[in-house]
């Protein structure tokens, strides 16, 4: 009886334990996938590519020490002040704990805003993504050089 009750007790604890990891690998794949999206959308803006990946309350920072709200950051991008010609992320070290993330990675990218000259860039990223009902939504964004 108490056998029993002790192989019940380990298949449930192992049963649990692999539901949540599943969540958790959901929830991870879902979130690289969004990440990928907002790196394309940052290099081929659409308005409403832009606004499915930001939250309303978005703070964005630059590493010149510029923070873009939601508004701002999607005219800059959509009217070519600030122009991304390509993106590469490495070094990607994502954390989640329930509906918040916080992803940290290496951006490489090549630039092209109006009146300034085309440069490289390389910088640490820090962001702040939120599950908005299904979807990752990106919340905050800090980037340093």
């Amino acid at each position: 009886m108490i056998v029993n009750k002790i192989k019940y007790f380990l298949a449930l604890m192992i049963f649990c334990y692999s539901v949540n990891l599943n969540g958790q690998n959901k929830d991870l794949m879902q979130l690289e996938n969004r990440i990928d999206e907002l790196r394309m959308a940052l290099v081929n803006p659409t308005q409403s590519t832009l606004d499915g990946l930001l939250m309303q309350e978005l703070s964005y920072g630059h590493s010149s020490g510029k923070v873009e709200d939601k508004k701002s950051l999607m005219d800059n991008l959509l009217n070519g002040n600030s122009n991304f010609e390509e993106i590469n992320i490495t070094d990607q070290i994502i954390t989640i704990q329930k509906k918040t993330a916080i992803v940290r990675h290496k951006l490489n990218a090549k630039t092209n805003d109006k009146g300034k000259d085309p440069s490289i860039i390389n910088l640490h990223v820090l962001t702040v993504w939120v599950k908005d009902g299904k979807q990752w939504k990106l919340l905050a964004r800090q980037a340093v050089k």
